[in-house]
């Protein structure tokens, strides 16, 4: 068991606290094939980025805008087998509404629909792709998240599943809790997340007036 503390966590959505993975995949999937992409290669280069990124990557001379609608339609359409991962409905039940956030590459409306498909509240300091220039791997997205919690990103960890969430935790300041559910370990260890686990479930945690303290179980 590793002991931490900090000021406060900073959940990624998708891989961390649900599962959406089984509706990304079958959205991005068809998206490839209609545009003849391999959709392996596009699920995962989808994965834990903007969707506008990348599809710009792709598709730089489309119209980004109108492709992205698409695919947020798509995605707030699908949710099949959204559900919550091992231990994500006890551990944020665990923690003080004001010492948590989420930190996601999804928009808004996305967020929103699948939190309420798993059964998980909104957090009202929620940050999305919505709220940001520039999305992971930038440290944008986590900055923004504890400043609206009141603290300095390096004060927080974030928990993270993708080596761009990874990267955009660490380029905050942030030391990051990686998680076993979308990648290898290679590809978290590459990233340099400060700990790896399978999942919330292995994260415990208790809090006072100082802050927070966790327990892990590594894997």
């Amino acid at each position: 068991m590793i002991e931490i503390r900090c000021s406060a966590l900073l959940f990624d959505l998708d891989g961390v606290l649900i599962d959406s993975t089984p509706a990304v995949a079958r959205v991005w999937t068809r998206w490839a094939v209609e545009h003849g992409f391999d959709p392996e290669t596009v699920v995962h280069k989808a994965h834990g980025r903007p969707s506008r990124i990348t599809i710009r990557e792709l598709l730089p001379h489309a119209d980004v805008d109108l492709e992205n609608r698409e695919v947020e339609r798509r995605e707030i359409e699908d949710l099949d087998g959204v559900v919550l991962l091992p231990g994500a409905g006890q551990l944020v039940d665990s923690l003080p509404p004001d010492r948590w956030t989420i930190a996601t590459s999804c928009t808004r409306p996305l967020a929103e629909v699948r939190l309420r498909a798993a059964g998980l509240p909104i957090p009202m300091n929620m940050i999305t792709s919505s709220d940001v220039k520039i999305g992971k791997p930038d440290p944008e997205p986590f900055l923004k998240a504890a400043a609206k919690l009141g603290f300095a990103a390096s004060d927080c960890i974030v928990v993270e599943d993708a080596a761009a969430g990874v990267r955009a935790g660490k380029a905050a300041g942030a030391r990051v809790i990686a998680f076993l559910t979308t990648m290898t370990r290679r590809d978290l260890e590459d990233a340099r997340a400060d700990w790896i686990v399978r999942n919330c479930a292995d994260i415990a945690v208790s809090s006072d007036s100082s802050g927070l303290q966790l327990s892990l179980s590594l894997s």
